[in-house]
């Protein structure tokens, strides 16, 4: 019998880690609780994920070419999305869930990848194999499987991670609501995506007004400290948006969690885990279905190349190679999540140094091209001068940066 590798979870990253192991020949099962209702979620996908994986654009709803950065007092940064070099790929593509990840579960069925549509109930990893139980979302009856190695790609709460012993990832929340809109106000946001720094929003994150084919998505997310004020933090969201949501109706309010911190460890004897579930979501950003994608497609070329000895001192040349090509990205961005999101004077530097070209060409580079683009030592000078700059300048302010809930009563 082939060896066979079970995955938890067929959402982006565990579709793509099927996709890559069907490409090796090995059979491969997901099992997957939610088939119908899409993960909550931004849904903003570089472009370079549809160069590597092979993606078809119409699932893209909307491509911004724009990010307008709002600080809490009230200053905008118009920011274009372009690198050095314009491209036809100088753009973030906006999808929705439910499209993009029915997609991809698709293209690993189509490629001979089986779909258990399941709950996990149990997992055993013992030196003879893996044994997982699930419970059937049709008619609730429960079945064993046995397979060679599993792949949790089951989210920030990650259930194969906690039958795996392992502790709990600090985490953030994410709450938005998709609200239509009359066609005059979508022109708003044509090709615009909009970014809302302050303490009102967002207290050490950032809030969000992304453009779909037929509606916006409006959100906040909120380190673990703050989650309990979710909804009034996306209230004074609206209101701080205002008119431009005029006529809107609300077609559906979700949240998620996303994961704070990666994992120390991602890969264990005949064990892996992938995207949220080894809390590869980046700072700054929060992005993650990239990262979903692209772990689930390191995991698995790790694992074709290991199924005949799955131990974690082999698999987790998977997380040696991560950390080796992403490592210095993501402490750059935690640095700059901290730097930037600190406090509201930091928030108002931030925005004001989104307005230098270097920093937004350098931003959009990696961003869209997911390598830290290198700066030569004169723009790196120039920059550190305009920071130094601008924190003198928002730092020597007079009078404290207007909040919100100001702005309301004047």
């Amino acid at each position: 019998m082939a060896p066979r590798v079970l995955i938890i979870g067929a959402s982006v990253g565990g579709a793509t880690a099927a996709i890559t192991l069907r490409g090796l020949g090995v059979e491969t099962v997901m099992i997957e609780k939610e088939l119908q209702k899409a993960k909550p979620c931004g849904g903003a996908v570089p472009p370079a994920a549809f160069r590597e994986f092979d993606l078809p654009t119409h699932l893209i709803d909307r491509k911004v070419k724009n990010c307008l950065i709002v600080s809490p007092s009230g200053q905008e940064t118009s920011v274009p999305v372009a690198g050095t070099i314009p491209t036809d790929d100088d753009y973030v593509a906006m999808v929705r869930r439910e499209v993009f990840d029915g997609y991809l579960r698709e293209r690993a069925q189509e490629r001979g990848a089986e779909l258990i549509h399941a709950q996990l109930t149990g997992l055993e990893v013992t030196e003879a194999g893996v044994r997982a139980s699930y419970r059937s979302m049709a008619d609730g009856s429960e079945h064993t499987i046995s397979a060679d190695v599993v792949i949790g790609a089951d989210g920030a709460y990650s259930p194969t991670a906690k039958m795996l012993g392992l502790p709990a990832l600090p985490r953030a929340v994410a709450i938005q609501e998709r609200i239509a809109l009359p066609d005059s106000q979508m022109a708003r946001w044509e090709d615009t995506a909009d970014l809302y720094l302050g303490a009102e929003v967002s207290p050490d994150l950032y809030s969000w007004a992304f453009p779909k084919k037929d509606h916006i998505t409006v959100g906040i997310g909120a380190g673990p400290g703050h989650t309990q004020r979710a909804k009034e933090l996306l209230a004074n969201l609206k209101r701080r948006i205002g008119p431009s949501l005029d006529g809107g109706r609300v077609i559906l309010r979700e949240a998620h969690a996303l994961p704070m911190e990666p994992r120390k460890q991602m890969a264990f004897d005949r064990a892996m885990l992938i995207g949220d579930a080894a809390g590869l979501v980046v700072h700054t950003s929060g992005e993650g279905i990239y990262w979903a994608m692209k772990s689930g497609e390191m995991a698995a070329q790790t694992l074709g190349q290991h199924l005949d000895a799955p131990t974690a001192k082999n698999l987790r040349a998977y997380e040696r190679s991560w950390w080796k090509q992403y490592g210095t990205m993501y402490q750059f961005l935690r640095f700059l999540q901290w730097w930037g999101y600190g406090n509201e004077r930091q928030m108002e530097v931030f925005t004001e140094m989104c307005r230098n070209p270097d920093v937004q060409r350098l931003t959009f580079d990696s961003y869209m091209h997911k390598t830290m683009a290198p700066a030569p030592w004169g723009v790196q000078m120039k920059m550190t001068w305009d920071i130094i700059r601008a924190q003198a300048r928002n730092y020597a302010r007079r009078r404290t940066p207007l909040r919100i809930t100001e702005a309301l009563s004047r």
